[in-house]
């Protein structure tokens, strides 16, 4: 029961973040939305170094000065993953009329909700890879710092569930009780990923140095195609930078403290 609690924290914190859309009568202002979008960019770059990357090193110890070849072949295939996803999937980000991927006739919502979909991915991934390895028992990762990682996901999810949400009620039309749902919606595929990862754990443990890093590749993919560009673009581009220490650095507190 603890272990599917944490998988549900990253739903829980884009569901509360969705529900914003109940408080708040219009779309984010831009300046709220940089500061949002580099917090998200913070917490998951300090997750992929501090619960992925570096444990994934830790592990492939025995390896001696080759430690680092899991995780650097991991993180480049994280990346290669995010990117045949990125083509393989339409979808539109926010603020743009240009889909992205093949082209398919369907709406600007649900290509909206698949973007913010498509990147929610790795972060269940991570979750689940993270829980599996504590779950194994050998690999030196601790439930704590799965929960840890849980937390901080549903932290940056927050700002995440608010800046899906908010646009499809100001800008699409919908009412506020759609607009909920489809920003629930787009999170509702971490629990997913999580759950398939920890069901795989027999598979999972042999390659998990691996698989740590290969979610912090898909987390980083993420963070510099897309919000790091969104956060910077225009004005006041150092509202997202200030954002984006802040999030890395409570990330980096939950590792440490936690894990």
């Amino acid at each position: 029961m603890g272990i599917l609690w944490g998988l549900l924290i990253p739903l829980i914190g884009t569901t509360a973040g969705a529900a914003c859309v109940f408080l708040l009568k219009d779309e984010l202002k831009p300046t709220v939305q940089k500061a949002l979008l580099g917090f998200a960019s913070g917490v998951m770059v300090a997750a992929s170094v501090w619960s992925l990357l570096i444990p994934s090193m830790d592990m492939s110890e025995a390896m001696g000065r080759f430690a680092f070849i899991p995780a650097a072949v991991g993180l480049l295939l994280g990346i290669l993953f995010l990117l045949l996803l990125d083509k393989c999937i339409p979808h539109l980000h926010l603020g743009s009329d240009t889909p992205e991927g093949p082209k398919k006739k369907i709406s600007k919502t649900l290509m909206l909700v698949l973007a913010v979909t498509l990147h929610n991915i790795p972060e269940g991934m991570a979750v689940g890879v993270v829980f599996a390895g504590a779950l194994s028992g050998n690999s030196g990762l601790t439930m704590a710092g799965a929960f840890a990682l849980a937390v901080g996901i549903a932290i940056q999810n927050f700002p995440e569930g608010a800046v899906i949400s908010l646009p499809l009620k100001s800008e699409s039309g919908m009412t506020s009780g759609k607009s909920f749902l489809c920003g629930m919606a787009s999170g509702i595929v971490e629990p997913i990923a999580a759950g398939i990862t920890i069901l795989l754990s027999a598979i999972v443990t042999p390659i998990l140095p691996y698989l740590l890093a290969f979610a912090a590749g898909a987390m980083i993919y993420v963070v510099v195609e897309e919000l790091i560009p969104e956060a910077s673009e225009g004005e006041h581009s150092n509202i997202g930078t200030l954002g984006f220490a802040l999030g890395f650095v409570l990330m980096m507190i939950l590792d440490v403290a936690l894990g």
